[in-house]
């Protein structure tokens, strides 16, 4: 799971030139199985999550909106990260789907069969096309819970990496296009007892409160996008500063089970 990085003020439309850009050329969109996000989101709420993690802790559930679009905005420090947030933050809390942005190679094979049936849909990061752009931008229109990794790949220590201004650049020329359309931004932290979780490492999410894109378009894209990055910056360096103590292969009760 990744960021979208755009570094032009306007999405750029290169043509692929790679065999897996070629393939992903026709996976740019994304549908929701109505038997098999069920199904899933079952197994890893009551089967999978309880089984391999000790204490799984969720604050802040409250600032999830449960209508409008939306953009979670989360650390990202392992692979575990996508299944936890769609247990923190999917139907079973907001009674909504996620649709995470993927990199390319995670729509191949069997892996991307299942990914592109559960909302997610892949984006070069070396390219980005304006088809996954809009196909973005038409989830956000259509009110849907969109998922992007701000900081653009994993990392395993517990400090904030740079944010890349991708996640800003698309909820601005979303909001812009669409005046009203009301997007938020929920920055989220992810952390893990252990830098490489193994069975009974400890976990929490910490959600906090939203960001309304709308107060960001009062000037230039550029201008306005590294205000809202900013913005995002610190609110995600506050979880930080906040108590969010993981006892060491503790086994408790999921909050919201």
């Amino acid at each position: 799971m990744i960021s979208l990085n755009s570094c032009s003020d306007t999405p750029c439309d290169h043509p692929a030139t790679t065999p897996e850009s070629a393939k992903v050329a026709q996976i740019t969109t994304s549908q929701i199985s109505p038997w098999l996000s069920p199904l899933m989101y079952f197994l890893g709420g009551h089967v999978v999550l309880p089984f391999f993690f000790g204490e799984i802790k969720v604050t802040g559930q409250e600032n999830l909106p449960q209508t409008g679009p939306v953009i979670l905005a989360p650390t990202h420090r392992t692979r575990w990260d996508s299944l936890l947030l769609s247990y923190a933050a999917g139907r079973c809390v907001t009674g909504r789907d996620l649709r995470f942005m993927v990199t390319i190679t995670e729509c191949q094979g069997l892996q991307g069969w299942f990914v592109r049936r559960l909302g997610g849909f892949s984006v070069d990061l070396q390219r980005p096309s304006i088809t996954t752009l809009r196909h973005s931008i038409e989830l956000l229109k259509s009110g849907e819970m969109l998922v992007i990794f701000p900081e653009g790949g994993i990392f395993r220590d517990t400090n904030l990496h740079p944010l890349k201004p991708g996640i800003a650049r698309l909820a601005l020329s979303a909001e812009s296009s669409h005046p009203g359309l009301g997007i938020k931004i929920i920055p989220i932290n992810i952390n893990y007892s252990e830098p490489y979780p193994t069975w009974g490492t400890n976990v929490s999410l910490q959600i906090g409160n939203a960001i309304d894109v709308a107060n960001y378009t009062k000037s230039s894209l550029k201008q306005d996008a590294k205000r809202l990055t900013g913005d995002l910056t610190m609110a995600l360096q506050k979880f930080s500063h906040q108590e969010s103590y993981i006892t060491p292969r503790a086994f408790a009760e999921i909050a919201n089970s």
